[in-house]
C-alpha cells in the first residue's frame, strides 16, 4: 500500500477510499502474542476520540479482574488494508496503544515499554533507532505435526523448495502492508524459509515483525499448510533464528560509524555493543522465552551460545557486517541469538536499555573473536572470559529475576508478571515425564 496516514482524517479518507467494512485492532499480550477484536467503520471517530474499552483481565499480564477495564487507542499511522481479506468491504488494521480509563498509558503495555526505550534514546540525542530483524519459519504439512513439505537446503530452488510460490505470495502481501522486503530464500533446514525485511525505527519495526508472523500463517493456512515460528521443531536440523540489525542514528548521520577505526566501528557503537554483551546473559529469557527456545541454543546448529563478538564469525553471539566504502549508513551490528517466537516489543526495548546503558556507562568492547567459538575448549573460553548463555528458560529466568537493568526496562507491573510466568512454564515442563525419558529408562530401570 503506497498511502502513509497520519492522521485520523487521513485513515478515514482511505477507509472510504478502499470500501473499508471492518477495521481490527491489534495489541500484543505480554508474550508477544497477537490480540485482535474488529470495529465497524461507523466506529472510527469514536475510537480515535475515546479509544474502544476492554477486559485486560482476560489478556495474558495484563491486570486482575478488579482493575481489568482498559482502552486500547488505534495508532493512524498503523493502518493497512489486509491483503486475504476479502476487497469488497474489505478488512484494515491498526495497531493500539493499550492506556488505563483515565487515559495514561498502561504499563503493562509491550508498546508502550518500547515507546520508553526510544524516549530514552531520544533524550540522550538520538534520533533514530533503527533495528532490522531477519526471521526464519518452518512450513508443515499440517498443524497436526512436523511432516515437512520439502528436503531443501540453504538458498535451494524448486523442485526442492516446495513453498516458493506461497513465499512470493507472502513477500507481495507483506509489501501490500506497507513492509519493505530486502530478499527472500529457503533455509537450510527442510521446509525452512526466510524473508528479510529492511531495517526501519524501532517500533515500526516491532509493528512489523507482528504482521510478518500473522501474514505468514494466513497464506500457509490459505494452502492448507501450517507455519510455525517455534523456535526448535525438528530434532536434528538448526531451529528458527531472528538476526537483529541495530544502529543509532543522530542528526541524520549513523552513530555508530568511524572511518578512524580499524572496524569502523565508532565509540557510541562499541559501547553499545559492550551493553548488549555485558548484559545478554539477563536478557536471554526475553529474546528466547520459551522452554523450546533452548533446544535451539546449543552448539552445532548455527545458533550462537558464546557472549562474544566478531566481524566474520558466526559462532559469536553479535557480528558486525564488513564496512564498504560509501555505505557508512549501513553500519551496525548484528545478535544473532533472538529467536522469532519472541515478543519484540520487549526484545527491541531491552536490547536498545542495554546498548544506551554501554553509552552512559562508558564500556569498554573486548577485542573480538574470529575464531570458531564451537571448537575451543571449555578451559579456553574461561581464561578468555568467553560467557555462555544460559543452558535451560529455568537458568535465564532467575538471571533475569535479578537483573535491574529489565526492572527499569519493563516497570515493576510487567516485570513481576513476566518473571512469575516464565518460572511458571519451566516449572509445568520440569515436572514433565517426557517420551525420551520412557524409551531410555523404563526397560532398563
Amino acid at each position: 500500500m503506497s498511502e502513509q496516514p497520519r492522521t485520523p482524517d487521513d485513515v478515514k479518507a482511505l477507509v472510504a477510499d478502499h470500501d473499508i467494512r471492518f477495521l481490527r485492532l491489534w495489541f500484543t499480550d505480554i508474550l508477544g502474542q497477537l490480540k485482535s477484536f474488529s470495529i465497524n467503520a461507523e466506529e472510527l471517530g469514536d475510537a480515535f476520540a475515546r479509544g474502544i474499552g476492554f477486559d485486560g483481565s482476560s489478556i495474558t499480564g495484563f491486570n486482575a479482574i478488579e482493575e481489568s477495564d482498559m482502552v486500547a487507542v488505534p495508532d493512524p499511522s498503523t493502518f493497512a488494508v489486509l491483503p486475504w481479506r476479502p476487497e469488497e468491504q474489505g478488512v484494515a488494521r491498526m495497531f493500539c496503544d493499550i492506556r488505563t480509563p483515565e487515559g495514561t498509558p498502561y504499563e503493562g503495555d509491550p508498546r508502550h515499554v518500547l515507546r520508553c526505550a526510544i524516549d530514552r534514546a531520544s533524550a540522550m540525542g538520538f534520533d533514530v533507532f533503527n533495528v532490522g530483524p531477519e526471521l526464519e519459519y518452518f512450513l508443515f504439512k499440517d498443524a497436526a505435526g512436523t511432516e515437512v513439505l520439502d528436503e531443501g537446503g540453504y538458498f535451494d530452488l524448486t523442485t526442492l523448495d516446495a513453498g516458493s510460490d506461497v513465499r512470493r505470495e507472502t513477500v507481495l502481501a507483506l509489501e501490500q502492508l506497507g513492509i519493505d522486503v530486502a530478499s527472500s530464500h529457503h533455509e537450510s533446514g527442510p521446509s525452512q524459509h526466510e524473508i528479510d525485511m529492511r531495517h526501519g525505527p524501532a517500533l515500526k519495526a516491532a509493528d512489523d515483525v507482528m504482521t510478518y508472523r500473522i501474514t505468514v500463517k494466513e497464506f500457509a493456512m490459505k494452502h492448507g499448510w501450517h507455519a510455525t515460528f517455534m523456535p526448535k521443531p525438528l530434532f536434528g536440523e538448526n531451529g528458527s533464528g531472528m538476526h537483529t540489525h541495530m544502529s543509532l542514528f543522530r542528526g541524520g548521520e549513523n552513530a555508530f560509524f568511524d572511518a578512524d577505526d580499524p572496524y569502523f566501528l565508532s565509540d557510541v557503537g562499541k559501547a553499545f555493543i559492550a551493553g548488549q554483551l555485558r548484559h545478554a546473559r539477563e536478557l536471554s529469557s526475553i529474546f528466547a522465552q520459551y522452554v523450546n527456545s533452548y533446544k535451539r541454543l546449543v552448539p552445532g546448529y548455527e545458533a550462537p551460545v558464546y557472549v562474544a563478538w566478531s566481524r566474520r564469525n558466526r559462532s559469536a553471539l553479535v557480528r558486525v557486517p564488513l564496512h564498504h566504502a560509501g555505505k557508512e549508513k549501513t553500519t551496525r551490528m548484528e545478535l544473532r541469538c533472538p529467536d522469532p517466537a519472541c515478543n519484540p516489543y520487549l526484545t527491541f526495548a531491552s536490547l536498545l536499555q542495554a546498548g544506551l546503558e554501554g553509552i552512559e556507562k562508558g564500556y569498554e568492547l573486548p577485542e573480538p573473536m574470529e575464531k570458531n567459538l564451537y571448537h575451543l575448549a571449555p578451559d579456553d573460553r574461561r581464561r578468555l572470559g568467553i560467557e555462555q548463555l544460559p543452558e535451560t528458560l529455568g537458568e535465564a529466568i532467575e538471571l533475569t529475576a535479578e537483573s535491574e537493568l529489565v526492572l527499569r526496562t519493563f516497570g515493576e507491573h510487567m516485570f513481576n508478571r513476566y518473571v512469575e510466568i516464565k518460572r511458571q512454564e519451566w516449572e509445568d515442563y520440569r515436572v514433565q515425564v517426557t517420551q525420551w525419558e520412557l524409551a531410555r529408562y523404563l526397560p532398563v530401570l
